[in-house]
């Protein structure tokens, strides 16, 4: 049986209406795609706390979420399932750098499909293109 795994994103939108959009090492799993960062949520945390510490210690700046969860998506891969809940933020302290992706780059929401993404992460992508 394939292991579930929790994970959460951050959708973090700057000023201008830009998602900040994540490109996967070539060391990491699902090399070369992009994707929305986070990470995996650890058994003692919610969603919200898990993604906060998530995005400190990756891109090393502080976001505020929303309330709510944006998108919950499971996707099967080919060794494991994922769990991915999207939750848009807002960067309150820092400016995100990649630490562990390649690059960093914000792009408006109708210009995300131009990206290959990771496919747990597409369902998000596309109702942040549908939205109005």
């Amino acid at each position: 049986m394939k292991k579930l795994v929790k994970v959460v994103a951050a959708i973090i939108e700057n000023e201008q209406n830009e998602v900040l959009c994540a490109l996967r090492s070539p060391i990491m799993s699902l090399p070369n795609k992009w994707e929305f960062p986070g990470g995996k949520v650890e058994e003692h945390e919610d969603f919200f706390s898990a993604l906060k510490r998530e995005i400190y210690e990756e891109l090393d700046c502080k976001v505020e979420t929303d309330k709510d969860i944006f998108n919950d998506n499971t996707h099967e891969y080919e060794t494991f399932i994922i769990n991915l809940k999207s939750i848009k933020c807002k960067v309150v302290e820092g400016t995100p750098k990649p630490n562990e992706h390649s690059k960093l780059i914000w792009l408006k929401k109708e210009n995300l499909i131009s990206l290959k993404w990771a496919p747990a992460d597409i369902p998000a992508v596309e109702q942040l293109i549908n939205e109005k």
